[in-house]
Formats: structure tokens, sequence, C-alpha cells
């Protein structure tokens, strides 16, 4: 087996020159500070011990458009196709009149969609454009360059204290509760992956792999990068038992969005996103991201969106507190990463748009050439969200994308502090919870997690109720450095979740270095509980700051 790659492969913005900008905005009579107003962050749960819901979610946020240019800021010099801009028009007569006067602008079409009303155009001097930009202001919806999508410059990072990870392996389904029987997950379902194209590989039996080239052809090259999209489409569907997929009956469309060099764009990508929606993709997975968008990406997740399908999108591994994009779009199935333990793992970006996270701390995988290997990263997190999403719709008939997203954050395992929080958004993928929701014989009682209080100075320890009926009578027993106090438990509904709190005492926990903490769930007795091995958790507080 393979060294394990780490693929951290982003989505970093670029700008035209300031003239340009301050062209079109003096022709709009725009503001000129590019301000964009952030979504609004889903609200905590208090912090006492009481009982929770999934019913209680906070709503979706949508933020409003950004000014126009606001991409285009001077001071974001970042990495862009030199000489390219990404234009998109207010209808699609002001589309046609730009294509047929572009050419007189000195300005060439490498590409349109007429879809999105988008066009990126090529350009040795910016004048044609500039002159456009003022004479016809009215036709422009927006404008920006057309940035790589490449390792961007690491963000400054969040504190986050130093913890144990432990590797996932081969175990990544386990994690998630994708156990039994998987012969027909995914069946009916068409995942596309945006990637470095998928490889052939025995794990993609019987032919469901199908290739479609948008200009960068379907085979993916031999660089050290060119196994992501295999990597990808495994997880998401391999059948393989060395390269185990959550949905291995669904079928695949790859769609190459890198060029030789391993890079793509911002118009590629959404190229690639409407390509795969006119395909047939009812779930499409971009493991890529960066820290700049444009007004021709949030369109296209809109167009997959208004047609059934759904994008899903790795957070970003740059310990960031914020998500790259597409995934930081709230209309995108967001997902980051935990290890075997369902921790957050270390590098996996956290932000209020985050939705899921599943197993991408040493994930084993498939790669070019028939090899097996570890991955690192949220673009391992993705491609397991995605396949559970086409889990969920083959095994319920008549459910579409959005609603097996929904189903999917809605019974996710809590993990981080109790209810929604930015690190876990609304828990790990947990499809055995998922698909026995309405299984009332279905018991998992389960310590979710243990977390640490800063501001009121206490561990929180949430028990969650993923049964299909209420479960009265239990008892979690806390260990704190040897000393064990019980807390009986009121009824927890089903679905519901409880919250022990106890007391850290500061200096006691500067003066030890650290206090561990080790529960047990105890189920009344006659309670056959399908998933034992989560009545217990271990964790280790170390003072702040260590």
């Amino acid at each position: 087996m393979s060294d394990r790659p780490t693929h951290v492969v982003a989505l970093a913005g670029g700008c035209l020159a300031a003239l340009l900008l301050l062209v079109w905005l003096a022709a709009r009579g725009g503001r000129t500070d590019g301000a964009s107003p952030a979504p609004a962050a889903p609200t905590a749960m208090p912090a006492a011990a009481r009982p929770s819901a999934p019913d209680g979610r906070p709503a979706e946020t949508t933020p409003a458009r950004a000014p126009l240019g606001a991409h285009l800021r001077l001071e974001q010099t970042r990495d862009a196709r030199p000489h390219e801009a990404v234009l998109t028009f207010t209808s699609l007569d002001a589309y046609r009149r730009f294509l047929a006067r572009a050419a007189e602008l000195g300005l060439t079409v490498l590409g349109k969609m007429d879809a999105l009303l988008a066009v990126r155009v090529r350009y040795d001097s910016l004048a044609g454009l500039q002159s456009d930009l003022a004479a016809n202001a009215a036709d422009y919806a927006d404008v920006s360059a057309n940035s790589f999508i490449n390792i961007p410059p690491v963000p400054a990072k969040e504190d986050r204290p130093a913890q144990a990870l432990v590797p996932v392996g081969n175990g990544s389904l386990a994690v998630m509760g994708a156990t039994g029987d998987r012969s027909t997950w995914g069946r009916g379902v068409t995942i596309a992956v945006l990637d470095s194209g998928v490889a052939p590989d025995a794990t993609f039996d019987g032919g469901r792999v199908r290739y479609l080239d948008i200009g960068l052809g379907t085979t993916p090259g031999q660089g050290s990068e060119d196994g992501h999209g295999t990597a990808v489409a495994a997880l998401a569907a391999g059948s393989a038992p060395d390269a185990p997929g959550v949905a291995p009956a669904a079928g695949l469309l790859s769609i190459r969005v890198t060029d030789g060099s391993g890079q793509s764009d911002i118009f590629t990508v959404a190229q690639a996103i409407v390509a795969a929606v006119d395909a047939g993709a009812q779930v499409i997975n971009v493991s890529l991201g960066g820290y700049e968008t444009n007004g021709t990406l949030a369109n296209a997740i809109a167009y997959a969106g208004q047609r059934g399908a759904v994008v899903v999108a790795s957070a970003g591994n740059d310990q960031a507190a914020q998500l790259t994009w597409p995934a930081a779009d709230p209309q995108v199935v967001s997902v980051g990463a935990v290890d075997a333990l369902e921790q957050q793992v270390s590098f996996s970006n956290s932000g209020p748009q985050l939705k899921l996270t599943a197993p991408g701390y040493t994930v084993q995988t498939a790669w070019l050439n028939g090899q097996r290997v570890y991955l690192d990263g949220t673009s391992a997190s993705a491609p397991l969200a995605a396949g559970a999403i086409a889990a969920l719709m083959s095994t319920n008939p008549g459910t579409n994308a959005a609603q097996a997203a929904q189903l999917l954050e809605q019974y996710a395992s809590d993990g981080g502090a109790p209810g929604y929080d930015a690190d876990y958004g609304y828990g790990v993928v947990n499809l055995g919870w998922a698909m026995n929701r309405n299984n009332p014989v279905y018991v998992d009682t389960a310590i979710s997690s243990h977390y640490f209080d800063s501001a009121n100075g206490q561990m929180e320890f949430v028990v969650q109720n993923r049964s299909g009926e209420g479960i009265s009578g239990m008892v979690l027993n806390v260990e704190t450095n040897g000393v064990t106090t019980a807390y009986p438990l009121p009824l927890v509904g089903p679905g519901a979740s409880y919250v022990v709190t106890q007391a850290v005492d500061l200096n006691q926990l500067k003066a030890n270095g650290s206090i561990v903490y080790r529960t047990q769930l105890a189920n009344p007795v006659g309670t056959s509980d399908q998933v034992p091995a989560n009545n217990q958790r271990t964790s280790v507080l170390s003072p702040p700051g260590k």
C-alpha cells in the first residue's frame, strides 16, 4: 500500500484591474466597498443540562447578493487565469448582444454557458471590456477573474486543543453505521464526480462509470494528484472490499475538471455542475474548494438545486474558521472531517455553513493503476456523504436528493458542542440511524460527545437517543480522575439528546496538567442496544491554550 497522500485541493480567487471595477461600478452607480453580508450563524443550544430534539434545527439562510464587483477588489490579489474574465449577463438578449460584439471589443470567447448566460473570455488589453462595461453596464450581472483551483494560501488558524487522532483505515463505513447488505444501495442514482477523472478499477464493477468530456478529456494523468478523482469516486460508490464505497450500486459520472497541471478554475467547475445536471446526475461531488467565489458558480449551484440535484463539497483542509467555496454556499451540502472516534480532525475547516462531518483521516480507498492508498482530508469526507445521500434515495423510493440530505442532517450523530455547531455542523453522518428512523424496535443509545464549555467552565456530556422509541431509566456514569458519579437520566425521546454537565476546577486542571473523563452509559435491564460500542467514551481535557 502506498504512502497516504494528503490532498488539499482548493479554489483561489483573483481580480481584474481596479480600473475595470471602478468603470463598471461608476456606470451603475454602485458602491465600491465590496461589502457582503455574511450568512447568519445557527444558534447553539444553551449550556445547562437539558433535553433537546432534532426538530429544533436552525433555519437555513441565504446571504444577500454581494454588490457587483465585490470579488474584484484590488487588495485581494490571488491566482487566476491570466488575461481571463468570467462575465454573467442580466438577460438572454444582453448575453446574445455581447457575444455578437465580443470580437470587436478585442475579446476571445473561450467558453460559454447558455443556461447561466455566462461567458469566459480572454483579453490582451482591458480597454475593450472597460469601454463595454461603461456603455452597457446594465447588461452585466457579474464580472470576475477566472480563479484557479489549486492549493490556497493558509488563512489564520483557529486555536484548537491537541488531541490524539485515530486512523479510519478501511472502517469508514462502520463509523457511519453503513453496515449489513449494501448491494443495492445507490441503485438508480447517478453520482457525478467533478475531479481529476476516474481511472478504471475493479471497485467500479459492471460498467457503472460514464464519462463526460467538457474539453479537458476524460482520462486522468499520471501526476501526483491525478488519482484524486479515482479515490473520491471509490469512496462514494466503490464495491471492492479493499476500496469500499457507501453506495456500490450507484452509477458514476466522471467529469474531469483539472488540466495537465492539476489546476482548474471557477468557470470550468460551474460548467461541469451544469453539464452533470443535464446528464442526469442527482448528486454532484466537488472535493475542491477555495476562498473566492463568483456569481457564475453560485448560479450553477442554484441551477442544480432547481432541477432536483444536490452539490456536496469538502469544507477545506486549512484548520480555518471559514469554509472554502463551493462548500460555503448555503445551497451546498458541506462536509468536514472526523477520525475513527468521530473527533473533528485538526485540519478540517469550521464555519456557520457547515452541514455534516464524515470520516476523513487516513481513509483507505482506490488510486491509479489499481493501487490502494490512505487519503487524508475533507476530500474523502464529501464523497462518503454523497454516497450516503444516494443510499438513502435508493432505499426510500420517492425521496429526492435534497430530502435525503436533510434526513442525514436530522439523524446525524451529535458531535462537539450540544446541538448544531460550526465544527461538526448537524453532526457525523449516521446511516444506521437514518435508515432505521421509522423502526420502532431499533434501539441505539449513545454517548455522543464530551465537550468543554470554556465560557462556563464545565464539561458537557451529551447522551443521544438514536432509537425508534423513548428510553427511560438510563444512567450515565462519569469517572473524573478515578472518582465516579452516577447521573440518572429522565425519559429521553426518540431522536432527542440530554446533556449532563460537570463543573471543571480550572486551578486543579492547571496544577495537574490534564483531567481524564471516562463515561459509561447503562441502559435499562432488558434493553438490546444495536450499537453498544458507543455507550462509552474517554477524553482528556488539557488546560486552555495547550
